[in-house]
């Protein structure tokens, strides 16, 4: 009997059951009363179970139709999701969407990006990776994710496509008790190196070897920005991290800017690009997200005599 129950059923059910009478629910629908309340005779009989109390001037829902309402409010939001899903396909949609994003990626833009992805896309499904240096590239690189969001690599293999979609900006950092913090000239090279410096690594063999505005020799290497953050407010060491992640502790003097005579530009960048393969360019979700990621800027374009800076978060 149940074989009988069409989608059609269903959305008279709960068109019903949310204007609170058959005839308001046949308008919504544009179907007549009369309609309603043969389809609605019809699905009681097929399922057994009474869904509307219709003693009274309006129909009420059992507590029976209560319980089914929730059930048939989900099978159509699934039978909605598969068509849009179908169509998508057909318009040559991804199935599916991968990406990896460098960790120092400004974390509001990346939210807000995927929200509304998430609204425009709602039956494609996303996995996000957070990586760090080469490992941002080398799932790009293998076909595992549609494209990276690049920052921390200056270089990036022949075989990929770059496009530039912001900048972040960037500071070096100490705690206020770190023996750095007490020097107001600019630091050179040579102190710094006295001086634990703690810098991001990552899982990827790409970057091994390659170090950018690293000054020590004594480093600790950590693969967790969060972990640095920390490390950095214990006065641990000292380190590059996004303004955006440390402005509130310069505000309030858990973290103090160190300023680098190697490193002269107060303003430092760090340019961000989207990477992609170049024989396999994202499809309409992820070019879509690209753009909606370039929407956004973390800081105003640089002028030309503005330092380009290639260092190691």
């Amino acid at each position: 009997m149940l074989d009988g129950v069409s989608l059609d059923h269903l959305r008279i059910f709960i068109a019903a059951a949310d204007e609170g009478s058959f005839s308001a629910g046949g308008r919504r629908l544009r179907r007549t009363q009369s309609v309603v309340s043969q389809t609605l005779a019809n699905l009681e009989a097929q399922l057994g179970v009474k869904l509307f109390d219709r003693s009274s001037r309006s129909p009420v829902l059992t507590r029976q139709g209560l319980a089914l309402l929730a059930e048939a409010r989900a099978v159509v939001s699934r039978m909605d999701v598969l068509k849009a899903r179908a169509k998508g396909l057909s318009d040559g949609l991804e199935p599916d969407l991968s990406v990896v994003v460098d960790v120092v990626f400004p974390l509001d833009q990346l939210t807000g990006a995927v929200a509304a992805f998430q609204e425009k896309f709602p039956a494609t499904p996303l996995t996000l990776y957070v990586e760090a240096l080469g490992a941002v590239l080398q799932p790009v690189m293998t076909g595992r994710c549609a494209f990276g969001v690049m920052g921390s690599l200056p270089t990036a293999p022949g075989q990929l496509t770059r496009e530039r979609l912001l900048s972040v900006r960037w500071a070096f950092v100490a705690s206020p008790t770190h023996p750095l913090a007490s020097l107001k000239a600019p630091i050179p090279a040579g102190v710094l190196a006295q001086h634990r410096q703690l810098v991001l690594t990552d899982r990827s063999e790409l970057s091994q070897g390659k170090d950018f505005g690293v000054f020590s020799s004594n480093t600790w290497r950590l693969a967790d920005l969060g972990a640095k953050h920390a490390f950095l407010r214990a006065g641990l060491g000292w380190g590059g991290m996004p303004t955006g992640v440390v402005e509130t502790d310069l505000a309030n003097g858990s973290l103090v800017r160190l300023d680098l005579e190697e490193v002269p530009d107060a303003n430092l960048v760090m340019a961000m690009f989207a990477v992609f393969r170049t024989d396999t360019p994202p499809g309409p979700a992820g070019r879509w997200l690209i753009e909606h990621l370039k929407s956004g800027s973390a800081t105003p374009a640089r002028t030309a005599k503005a330092k380009r800076a290639r260092f190691q978060p």
